[in-house]
């Protein structure tokens, strides 16, 4: 297989003293192609240098929810030059979190708002963060609520250059309805290591449910290690497990979902094809 994480922080402080060793451990496990991202400015930055230093890498750039205070105008101009950087496919982190609310509502959707925007100025897909407290929807439906108004107003130019799809949720886990909704807007969904575990019924039935064609597969390491490596340092290589899981859970064989979903990555962050 050739599997793409579409989602990983390999800047992350738990992966500072071995990333070498974790990035060829990916390769060796099949997972051919990174995405580490950006949830400040230090980590974007950081990002930023090691998809320049590993071929196997790329960055995207932008402020987590947690993070949305810390946007100022110096902080937007320096993530704007970042972006430039060939090896950035992305903007994100970005979106909302309800269910920490480490930052004032507000001020996370205005961050939201404006990152958006810089993916329009920079023809930049999105990686959207949506976290609720349990058993309500108040950040999905505000979050799909500006992603609505936001899509149904691009230029249609934009959408053609991205072949329609914006974006993904990152670590989706808002239902079936937020997900037919989600993809009607032109984004993909992404899939992490929660679908692994046993009581995971209800997104285990949604994913056999969705298109294949409309999933990326994500580790989020260094957190939510699937199942078979449950309190372990989560890491890429650790992607053909969230794989089998979503073959099993689609009837599929393993290879076919790692080629679909790595077409998938491709299509959205525009990323080179890797030679057998």
């Amino acid at each position: 297989m050739r599997l793409v994480d579409t989602h990983a922080h390999l800047d992350d402080v738990r992966f500072g003293a071995d990333v070498e060793d974790v990035i060829r451990r990916a390769v060796d496990a099949g997972v051919t192609q990174m995405v580490t991202v950006g949830t400040d400015l230090p980590s974007s930055r950081a990002a930023v240098a090691l998809a320049q230093s590993h071929d196997e890498v790329y960055a995207t750039v932008g402020l987590h929810p947690h993070h949305a205070t810390t946007l100022t105008r110096a902080v937007l101009d320096e993530m704007r030059d970042l972006v430039g950087c060939p090896r950035v496919v992305a903007i994100g982190e970005t979106g909302l979190d309800f269910f920490r609310d480490l930052s004032p509502r507000e001020t996370q959707c205005e961050a939201f708002r404006v990152q958006l925007q810089l993916a329009v100025e920079t023809n930049k897909p999105v990686v959207v963060h949506i976290r609720d407290q349990p058993g309500r929807s108040q950040a999905h439906d505000e979050a799909m609520a500006i992603l609505h108004g936001w899509a149904v107003d691009l230029p249609a130019s934009r959408c053609a250059d991205l072949m329609a799809r914006l974006g993904v949720l990152h670590c989706f886990s808002g239902g079936e309805r937020w997900a037919r909704a989600a993809l009607e807007l032109g984004f993909f969904l992404g899939i992490d290591g929660p679908v692994t575990y046993p009581s995971a019924k209800g997104l285990q039935a949604m994913v056999a449910d969705l298109p294949l064609e409309a999933l990326l597969l994500e580790t989020d390491c260094p957190y939510l290690s699937p199942q078979p490596q449950r309190g372990c340092r989560n890491e890429p290589a650790f992607l053909p497990y969230i794989a089998a899981q979503v073959a099993r859970l689609k009837g599929e064989k393993d290879q076919h979902v790692g080629q679909v979903t790595a077409a998938n990555a491709r299509r959205l962050f525009h990323l080179p094809a890797v030679p057998e």
